[in-house]
């Protein structure tokens, strides 16, 4: 799959401007909690002893070890990379639920009067249905899911990717963000490159069969090169935007660019 060179190149702006408003607008003791977290032995040795709950120079080199993160994520990503696949007898039965809420919180939404709500920078903003989306040519992969609380599991996804359903919808490909908002309050946003990566899909099916609720009923994001919660469940909207928008974790101090 061949992307322009404005995505090849705009990558690392896509990465910086997220670096900066984050920095800005995240509350201090919430970055703290979240680069003291993330730190690693060679980020320890940077701080050189200092304390990282009340010291303005370890905060400093925090931020610093964040903006590497970035960086390099940024660096690593490569929009011709696919990401692991494997066969059916590796899928996890039953698929880990996780969500912020427990599965008895689970939205409970009509397929029947469902329509994804569709808005930014495209020519063609009608909702769209379930139909409307199965009508669009389908893939299947059996990928890794990774969660940054230190678990993973195989699972089978399938649906429209991302990129046909932006290019239906006559979406500006060279924007630079993809955002959407989801039934139970989740929100999140990716760069363009990453929504046109082949892999990344609309998942309507789970297993061969529909979504289930617990899983995000009735569609996903699945994004095979990026950590679970930029995977966001149960999706009613999505965007096309050049404004930055964070997401519901990275407005807590989560990476925003989130995998590679």
């Amino acid at each position: 799959m061949k992307l322009s060179l404005w995505h090849k190149d705009n990558a690392q702006a896509v990465v910086a401007e997220a670096q900066d408003l984050i920095g800005r607008r995240l509350p201090l003791a919430s970055r703290r909690r979240f680069l003291a977290r993330g730190l690693t032995l060679g980020g320890l040795c940077l701080l050189g002893g200092c304390r990282i709950d009340d010291n303005a120079t370890a905060e400093a080199a925090l931020q610093r070890i964040s903006r590497i993160n970035d960086w390099a994520q940024g660096r690593l990503f490569d929009p011709a990379l696919l990401a692991p696949t494997y066969p059916d007898s590796m899928i996890a039965r039953p698929f880990p639920f996780n969500a912020f809420y427990g599965e008895d919180e689970v939205p409970r939404i009509d397929g029947g009067a469902f329509r994804l709500e569709v808005s930014g920078r495209v020519s063609r903003k009608q909702p769209w249905a379930l139909d409307e989306l199965r009508a669009l040519p389908q893939s299947t992969q059996v990928t890794r899911h990774i969660c940054v609380e230190g678990w993973s599991a195989i699972g089978k996804w399938g649906g429209p990717r991302l990129g046909d359903f932006l290019r239906a919808v006559g979406a500006d490909l060279d924007a630079r963000y993809v955002g959407v908002h989801c039934a139970d309050d989740y929100y999140t946003s990716i760069d363009m490159a990453t929504a046109l990566h082949p892999q990344t899909l609309i998942a309507l099916d789970w297993d061969d069969r529909p979504l289930p609720p617990k899983y995000g009923f009735p569609m996903k994001l699945r994004i095979p090169t990026k950590l679970g919660y930029k995977n966001p469940k149960h999706v009613r909207a999505i965007f096309v935007s050049n404004t930055f928008n964070r997401g519901y974790w990275e407005d807590q101090g989560y990476n925003w660019f989130g995998g590679s």
